[in-house]
């Protein structure tokens, strides 16, 4: 079992920068990757972002791309969401999920293992 804490997320204006934190604990060498999604009120969760075990490997959604940046602490077993350039449309709860996955599905949420509780973020205009 693999258990994911987040943190970080609350209220801030258009514009601003908020950083989310993921901490993972248990049996962590069984996910290959770590991912960020999200889920805005009566929609279904989408993919954010995700980096693998090594850090040398990301990639973005569409929406979010030059804006987020994810990154990781091996040592500390958190990943980390940089968020920049705020927009009432980034406003949902935060989802951190592990798994061991083929790179060309981690989109899918189906394909995660674990998942943490979430933290919201919510960006006023």
């Amino acid at each position: 079992q693999v258990q994911l804490v987040e943190s970080g997320g609350g209220l801030v204006q258009a514009g601003g920068s908020l950083r989310l934190s993921c901490a993972a604990s248990g049996r962590t060498r069984r996910s290959n990757v770590l991912a960020w999604f999200r889920q805005a009120p009566g929609k279904e969760r989408e993919f954010v972002a995700v980096i693998d075990r090594s850090g040398d490997s990301t990639t973005y959604a569409d929406s979010v791309k030059g804006r987020f940046t994810i990154s990781r602490d091996n040592v500390k077993n958190t990943v980390y969401l940089q968020m920049n350039s705020l927009k009432p449309e980034d406003t949902a709860v935060y989802y951190c999920a592990a798994g061991s996955i083929y790179w060309m599905a981690v989109h899918s949420t189906s394909e995660y293992d674990y998942w943490g509780q979430g933290t919201q973020v919510t960006v006023s205009s």
